[in-house]
């Protein structure tokens, strides 16, 4: 398993020789320790579900699911993005229908302490939807989705083992998926906007 895995992420190093400032402060200074997440509270937790479930949920209608005023849910949900618990709205794709018809788990095996150079490699290829550093047999897990089996052979036969810190792959063809945030049939046409008023 790769060294790095455990690597903290966050700002940027200090430049070689530079003392850490303090926030507001000068150069020099003790740097001040860092800030622990706010905790979230049942609310918190019930507009996160709200919002991976329908990310254009109005503000309206999000306060009301969840029992409080609209100034409420917008100032919450603004906290939430502000603190990084939401990072962002995306729209759910149907791979199939948008012509990705073939999608697979690839596991990977890889140099050890190449983490980061093999990352940057996958990000570049085409259909790749998620990588993991993962624990285990293997150490890195891959979601693509490609046009078919074809295009996923030629991903992994020539791209992937191109690579040379993988030192193997395994391919887990994607028969049938479920997402679970999806309502199920039934649900309504999407709503405006999560952070409009209405």
């Amino acid at each position: 398993m790769p060294d790095e895995q455990m690597a903290a992420t966050g700002s940027a190093p200090a430049a070689p020789g530079s003392a850490p400032a303090a926030p507001g402060g000068a150069p020099g200074a003790p740097a001040a320790p860092p800030v622990a997440p706010r905790p979230l509270d049942p609310i918190d937790r019930s507009i996160m579900r709200l919002l991976q479930a329908d990310g254009r949920a109005s503000i309206r209608s999000v306060a009301e699911q969840v029992h409080v005023s609209r100034a409420n849910a917008y100032a919450r949900i603004n906290r939430l993005i502000d603190d990084g618990v939401i990072r962002g709205f995306t729209a759910r794709v149907n791979h199939e229908r948008a012509g990705q018809g073939a999608s697979a788990y690839i596991t990977l095996k890889i140099v050890q302490n190449s983490w980061r150079t093999v990352r940057e490699q996958l990000r570049e290829l085409p259909g790749a939807a998620h990588i993991a550093l993962v624990s285990g047999d293997f150490d890195v897990l891959l979601l693509v989705h490609t046009p078919d089996n074809r295009t996923l052979r030629e991903l992994v036969l020539t791209r992937l083992q191109a690579i040379p810190e993988v030192l193997s792959t395994r391919t887990l063809l994607v028969f049938e998926e479920t997402d679970l945030l999806d309502q199920g049939p039934g649900q309504g046409p999407a709503a405006p906007p999560a952070l409009s008023e209405e």
